[in-house]
């Protein structure tokens, strides 16, 4: 006779009402979770994971105070339920990874993208293999750039700037900010600037997320070169690198500036 497995217990943690109310009447209607329980920001996750010990958690990636990356350094890796990212910016997805996400969902995520999640978690949970095969365990967002991430080329280190007789390879890490100009973009590095010919969102989509950010259509900067980040009107910022350069943030990137820091500016 077949055992019929122990209801799960899940955790939604979320610090936006709504996100956690569309989730939780989501799993109220699985008729394999028996017990439904919420935090509001990662402090409140801490001490739930640590004392309920959920089966499985949908956190949030950005909260105030302790994010959701902040509560697994809190609770510890080995002690963490098994667990779903939920965010609104797929720059989280080889970060997620790194911290055995199961999965990784985008907001806003519909009901096939829910359903297909939750299949996973079940299986993980149920089946418990010995050995795990990324494809199948992770969602497509997370496989996606992780396997974008380890094939040499598609993330670029460097970039190949050619002349009439050679090529300069400048490192990706040594780029300060990078300019469009219309069919080209001007990279700048260490006092000196050369011209490249692509568009600055291919840039953009080449260089490594967790290193560089947009903060303008015409501009692309290196996180680690900003010196300062200063408020100015309509929600725009002046951003001042570490060479001194000034630069404008306009407020339809602010966002995505937030994102990358895991800060509200």
């Amino acid at each position: 006779m077949d055992v019929k497995p122990e209801p799960l217990c899940a955790l939604v943690v979320d610090d936006e009402a709504p996100a956690r109310r569309r989730l939780v009447e989501r799993l109220k209607k699985d008729p394999d979770v028996g017990r439904i329980i919420e935090a509001e920001d990662g402090i409140a996750a801490v001490k739930l994971i640590q004392e309920a010990k959920p089966d499985f958690a949908f956190l949030d990636v950005q909260m105030p105070g302790i994010d959701g990356f902040g509560v697994i350094d809190a609770v510890g890796l080995e002690h963490m339920p098994l667990t779903v990212f939920v965010t609104a910016y797929d720059h989280f997805a080889l970060k997620a990874f790194e911290a055995d996400a199961i999965d990784y969902l985008l907001k806003p995520f519909g009901g096939k993208r829910y359903d297909a999640t939750m299949k996973r978690v079940k299986r993980r949970l149920h089946d418990r293999p010995s050995t795990q095969d990324n494809s199948q365990f992770f969602g497509p967002e997370v496989v996606k750039l992780v396997t974008k991430r380890s094939t040499p080329g598609e993330i670029w280190d460097w970039i190949v700037v050619r002349s009439r007789d050679n090529a300069r390879l400048i490192m990706a890490e040594d780029i300060d900010w990078i300019q469009a100009a219309g069919v080209y973009v001007t990279v700048h590095t260490a006092g000196e600037k050369f011209l490249y010919r692509c568009s600055l969102a291919t840039v953009a989509s080449r260089l490594d997320p967790f290193r560089f950010v947009r903060i303008h259509r015409s501009s692309l900067v290196s996180l680690r070169s900003i010196a300062l980040l200063e408020r100015r009107s309509h929600g725009e910022f002046a951003v001042e690198l570490r060479d001194g350069t000034q630069l404008i943030m306009s407020r339809s990137y602010r966002s995505q500036v937030e994102a990358r820091l895991g800060q509200i500016l």
